[in-house]
């Protein structure tokens, strides 16, 4: 089944970006969502089935640490894997992130192949047995 991606990231060219990117990964993505911010990423899920978010860690509103925790503290949400986009050099922000439940974090600059390197075993997990 393919999935529904929601990109969550203040700026409008790494949405597109990014959205370009998971195009190019040849992974099996129906619809890519994208939002500015950790409010509207939660407006948008509320009325669109998503399956995996990609999520920047420093947005304004409500950022990308809190935005997971939301996530996570949701019963209908909780199971959606977020993989935190990052330009955090230090470990901090990340390690939090990790301990809140991220599946994964890259940093930028990315790859196309950072990126799919990353979802295959988030979006396909019985493709890679």
């Amino acid at each position: 089944m393919d999935s529904d991606v929601l990109v969550v990231d203040d700026s409008a060219a790494i949405r597109k970006i990014l959205t370009r990117v998971l195009r190019q990964t040849g992974l099996a993505i129906q619809t890519i969502h994208e939002a500015g911010d950790g409010q509207d990423a939660l407006a948008l899920m509320a009325q669109h089935r998503i399956d995996l978010v990609l999520s920047d860690i420093n947005m304004p509103k409500m950022d990308g640490l809190q935005l997971l925790a939301s996530l996570k503290a949701s019963p209908q949400w909780r199971n959606i894997p977020v993989v935190m986009i990052t330009t955090e050099g230090g470990e901090t922000k990340v390690a939090e992130a990790v301990k809140l439940g991220a599946a994964g974090y890259v940093r930028k600059p990315f790859t196309a192949d950072q990126i799919k390197e990353k979802l295959v075993g988030i979006l396909e997990p019985a493709a890679t047995l």
